[in-house]
């Protein structure tokens, strides 16, 4: 994905972010949510993105079968294993930014684990990871950092790991279409 696309991308989810706050800060009182709002509104914003979209993916990484990771529409793409080792790494890779950490390989995950029981267990491992950096504060992602060669905030790290995994979510869902298979966000609410 270009750079322009990228960016482009990312302001519309932070306009995403904005609206609700702006909506309840011009509706009458009566019309305002009765839910308190938070000091750390906008990483609640990108944690609850997030983890609405991991958690897709990781239940599709847990559904399909072993012979599913090998799975790829065509020779050009990844397979699906790929795209969960992909998913992983990447998480790794933009969350320890996110913390101000060391980051690790972005393909360490999809080069090194060929299993589904190998890739689910990273891609849990990446989450369960990238939970200590949806856990800062507002303020705390306000720090700079250097992602792809570029100063940029804490909490963009973790808006790009939300729409990076809500790119290759796209992926899986079409991979799952093409085998005939209902994606976890497209079947009914129990």
């Amino acid at each position: 994905m270009s750079t322009f696309s990228r960016t482009a991308l990312l302001c519309s989810v932070a306009g995403a972010f904005a609206l609700p706050l702006a909506a309840q800060s011009t509706a009458s009182p009566s019309a305002r949510s009765t839910r308190p709002v938070g000091t750390n509104t906008g990483v609640e914003s990108a944690r609850a993105m997030w983890n609405q979209i991991t958690r897709n993916i990781t239940t599709a990484a847990e559904e399909l079968s072993e012979a599913d990771y090998a799975y790829r529409p065509t020779p050009e793409v990844r397979t699906f294993g790929q795209q969960i080792g992909h998913v992983a790494g990447s998480q790794y890779m933009i969350c320890a930014a996110a913390l101000g950490e060391a980051e690790r390989a972005e393909d360490e995950i999809e080069k090194s684990r060929t299993t589904k029981a190998g890739l689910v267990e990273a891609l849990k491992a990446s989450t369960e990871y990238c939970n200590r950096a949806y856990a800062q504060t507002d303020a705390a992602l306000g720090g700079e950092i250097q992602l792809f060669g570029q100063k940029q905030t804490r909490m963009y790290a973790l808006v790009l790991n939300a729409v990076h995994n809500g790119e290759h979510y796209g992926n899986i869902v079409t991979y799952m279409r093409m085998k005939g298979m209902v994606p976890p966000s497209s079947r009914p609410r129990r």
